[in-house]
């Protein structure tokens, strides 16, 4: 998964800030790793100079594959609260997203353990039934 970090002119967007956000992206999604191909950072001092309330934002766009892009937002009083919020925001959307799809393709009425258990009870039955056929047909 490849992790870029964008910020505009308000916000210093020196090597130290990228490789913490990056960092903080990589450690906290890490279990979609497989899953997602980019995860696009953007910090945004929405006041400028001026000081005020929940005036920074981080924006962070995932790149699932095979799948349309999800982006979220998040406004806070400081940056790393801001970016901690849309990192988590992200999660739950990518949680939501790929359990959706995980349950879409696996049967909604069986557990995992209960299928096998019905396929060697199948087997079990149909060795009673052609038994008792060769039984009645001699």
């Amino acid at each position: 998964m490849q992790i870029q970090v964008h910020s505009d002119n308000h916000i210093e967007g020196s090597a130290r800030l990228v490789e913490w956000v990056s960092a903080s992206v990589a450690s906290k999604l890490e279990r979609f790793d497989d899953e997602l191909t980019r995860i696009v950072v953007h910090l945004n001092d929405e006041n400028g100079i001026k000081a005020g309330a929940n005036d920074m934002r981080c924006q962070i766009e995932a790149r699932p594959k095979g799948l349309q892009p999800l982006s979220v937002t998040h406004k806070a009083e400081s940056l790393d609260q801001a970016i901690e919020g849309a990192i988590d925001k992200l999660g739950n959307a990518l949680n939501h997203q790929f359990g959706k799809l995980r349950s879409k393709r696996a049967p909604t009425h069986l557990a995992d353990g209960e299928a096998e258990g019905i396929e060697g009870q199948d087997a079990l039955l149909q060795e009673d039934f052609l038994a008792d056929e060769q039984v009645r047909t001699s």
